[in-house]
């Protein structure tokens, strides 16, 4: 099992004086790799730019104080974006060509496999990086004692934070879940309810309306100060600090709200929503935006694999349609927020009805054996118990159920 662990540095001022020497190194070969691949017809392979390395080093002095697993990395990074466009050309997407990086879009280093260690000095833990030194880290969680640093990227924040991010492999297989789940829910999501699921659940939006509302004036404050200016880079400052504010929250909710369902639950599916596009359509982008449903539904996807619960991501086209109960297909415009089945007679809840269409796809897809009756052979939940999102940020868990409240409380 592979896992990302984020802890955040305290590094020294000479030392953010050499991890800023390096990155913009960094940064500079960056550029040069992508110069030179411009420069060729043909894309040559990965691994001939990396043996170019040892000859630039001749004369590009600065190469020489930066780890070569570094480089290397460097590298990789230039070959993992090509790979990125290539992927969004074949998906019918208009992708254009990757631009030089300027100094405000490069600011993180990774060592691989080596050139790193988490050690103890004097009582305290630091993260020593090869041709940088010991920079104090503060490890709010521990590191599971089975794992095995394979990675650590150092990256400097707007706000002029430094963290570290450790990927490491725990030698730890996931807990059995049943073969045939039998704790089984489709999630539906949206924005005035983030989420509505199969067991008559309504998790409401997370509320950042105050965090926005301080972002927006520190903006419009922004705008009065003179470019460049110490008042403008103090400013630029707390700009920083609202948007890391807001985003911290937002993450916040979404992980403990996905980690509950990958707790609780034998099988979770939800809808396979292209969120990129979403945002894209005219209309309320803001609110599809900061509903953040990708980075949700790859939360879930990791956690589920860490819990050993069964993930499916279904096909979203028609759930709304679809009677969960008969499987008649009826339009309704978006603000009728009831299904009624003229074929059936069926009525729930709107997006009730769409999460029950997406179980049945992810058991349907999935192909595993459930124990209780499909949506289409029993009588679906009208009520519907709504969470607050509050409860969830405050509590680390909708609290759902009672072993949950349980956990909590002890």
């Amino acid at each position: 099992m592979h896992y990302n662990y984020k802890y955040q540095l305290d590094p020294s001022e000479d030392i953010v004086e050499t991890l800023l020497h390096h990155v913009d190194t960094c940064r500079q070969l960056y550029n040069h790799v992508l110069y030179k691949i411009n420069e060729t017809d043909d894309i040559p392979a990965r691994y001939k730019i990396q043996d170019t390395l040892p000859d630039l080093k001749e004369w590009w002095n600065d190469l020489n104080g930066v780890h070569s697993k570094v480089l290397q990395m460097v590298v990789k990074r230039v070959y993992d974006n090509l790979s990125t466009l290539k992927a969004q050309k074949e998906n019918g997407r208009a992708v254009g060509m990757l631009n030089w990086k300027p100094p405000r879009e490069y600011r993180s280093l990774t060592y691989n496999q080596s050139g790193f260690k988490l050690k103890n000095t004097s009582g305290r833990p630091v993260l020593w990086l090869s041709k940088i030194g010991e920079i104090p880290v503060n490890l709010h969680r521990d590191i599971p004692e089975n794992a095995t640093i394979k990675q650590v990227t150092v990256k400097e924040e707007p706000t002029g934070e430094w963290y570290a991010t450790f990927g490491i492999d725990v030698d730890e297989a996931p807990p059995e879940k049943p073969a045939n789940p039998e704790e089984c829910v489709g999630i539906d999501v949206g924005i005035l309810k983030y989420v509505h699921d199969t067991d008559g659940t309504a998790v409401e939006s997370l509320d950042l309306s105050d965090e926005r509302d301080r972002l927006e004036r520190s903006q419009r404050d922004l705008s009065q100060k003179e470019h460049g200016s110490a008042n403008w880079e103090k400013q630029r400052q707390d700009v920083a600090e609202r948007h890391a504010e807001l985003k911290n929250k937002r993450r916040d909710y979404l992980h403990k709200l996905s980690a509950y369902y990958a707790r609780e639950y034998d099988l979770v599916a939800v809808e396979d929503l292209d969120a990129k596009g979403l945002v894209e359509l005219p209309g309320n982008s803001r609110k599809r935006a900061s509903a953040a449903w990708g980075t949700f539904k790859r939360m879930l996807e990791y956690k589920c694999e860490r819990e050993g619960t069964h993930f499916v991501a279904v096909g979203s086209r028609g759930t709304t349609k679809e009677c969960a109960s008969c499987g008649v297909s009826t339009e309704k415009p978006l603000w009728v927020r009831k299904h009624s089945c003229p074929a059936c007679g069926f009525e729930a809840d709107r997006d009730a009805n769409a999460a029950w269409n997406i179980l049945s796809r992810g058991l349907s897809k999935l192909g595993v054996g459930h124990s209780e009756s499909t949506p289409v052979e029993t009588v679906l939940p009208t009520d519907t118990d709504s969470v607050s999102a509050k409860r969830v940020v405050e509590a680390g868990s909708p609290i759902l159920k009672e072993r949950t409240a349980s956990a909590v409380s002890e």
